[in-house]
């Protein structure tokens, strides 16, 4: 089963907004940690492209997906150049894994299907439908009550388009809770400028959340309010937590400055979403990772200036490892962090 792709609009409705100057990489924000030009690649099967995200489960499987609809795994003490078995066909465009509470399922947002759970068996059932209708599930965290917390990243432009909705600047996006005893979905937060990355703070009281567009770091109350906490050097995707307060962003690229001097210029975006992808602004070829505490303080950075794996967006901590994913790539790759 292949599910129909949507097709975005083709012209943007861009505003006006303020330029801004991309801060250099320095400080704590120093290319002083190259590791990431020196991975380990578990490549996808030969044709497959795009592991978003990645997950190690309980059980040690390294799980991802790819551009075709298929969820892989490996085992995760696998050495370099090992091919995943299939573990999935979802039909859509799997990003953000999680495990569920059980341990013994996934929760996987699909950009085309919404929020899903995947059995052991491989069978995907749909937690969502049209209870708000959601329209491009990205990353998610799950409370230890069950409840999954997801972004819901634009209501305008599918996932093949993800760049029409950054040209067009504008607040498409929430955040969205679905309950599974009562398959109740709600919104938790909206007006969000491409909301991505989600994870939950140690106490659940709050969700740590990044916005693409705005290149933010948030922190989002679950009884209200929304705080921001840092303005990030490079754009961010996946979000993860460690479990000890911190939190690993995956940052696809450091910011682009002629993307960020075209901000005032609404109609020179809306020709820019016009031309040919080669002719956009492209993301820097760049590897970084950012470790960051509930306050958005930076406490390690992880880079790849050569970017011999770059475009990642997703980032996972498994004991002395961390896990990669890249919306590009053709493999997960991992680097260890001691």
């Amino acid at each position: 089963m292949v599910i129909p792709r949507p097709r975005p609009p083709r012209l943007i409705r861009p505003v006006r907004e303020t330029a801004t100057v991309p801060p250099p990489l320095s400080g704590p924000w120093a290319a002083t940690d190259r590791r990431l030009d020196r991975v380990d690649l578990l490549p996808l099967p030969e044709g497959a492209v795009g592991p978003e995200d990645v997950l190690v489960d309980p059980s040690g499987r390294v799980i991802s997906g790819d551009e075709d609809g298929n969820l892989w795994w490996w085992p995760v003490d696998a050495p370099a150049g090992t091919r995943p078995r299939l573990l999935a066909e979802t039909g859509g465009r799997p990003l953000g894994i999680e495990a569920d509470p059980s341990g013994e399922a996934l929760i996987v947002c699909d950009a085309y299907r919404g929020l899903l759970r995947v059995t052991p068996d491989g069978t995907v059932h749909e937690l969502t439908g049209t209870a708000p209708p959601v329209h491009l599930a990205n990353n998610a965290t799950v409370a230890r009550d069950g409840t999954v917390y997801f972004t819901d990243s634009s209501d305008r432009f599918p996932v093949s388009h993800w760049k029409r909705d950054l040209l067009e600047h504008r607040p498409h996006g929430r955040v969205l809770a679905h309950h599974p005893g009562s398959g109740r979905t709600e919104v938790v937060a909206d007006g969000l400028y491409f909301p991505n990355g989600i994870a939950l703070t140690p106490d659940e009281s709050a969700l740590m959340l990044v916005e693409t567009t705005t290149h933010r770091l948030l922190r989002v109350e679950l009884r209200g309010g929304v705080r921001v906490l840092a303005d990030l050097p490079a754009y961010p995707d996946n979000l993860s937590a460690v479990g000890d307060g911190t939190y690993w962003i995956a940052l696809p690229s450091p910011r682009v400055p002629i993307a960020e001097r075209l901000l005032p210029h609404p109609r020179l975006r809306q020709l820019a979403a016009l031309l040919p992808d080669a002719m956009q602004p492209q993301p820097r070829r760049y590897g970084l990772v950012a470790l960051v505490d509930g306050e958005g303080t930076v406490r390690r950075t992880l880079h790849g200036p050569a970017g011999n794996y770059w475009m990642i967006t997703g980032v996972r901590q498994h004991g002395d490892q961390l896990w990669l994913g890249s919306l590009i790539g053709s493999g997960v790759a991992r680097v260890p962090l001691a």
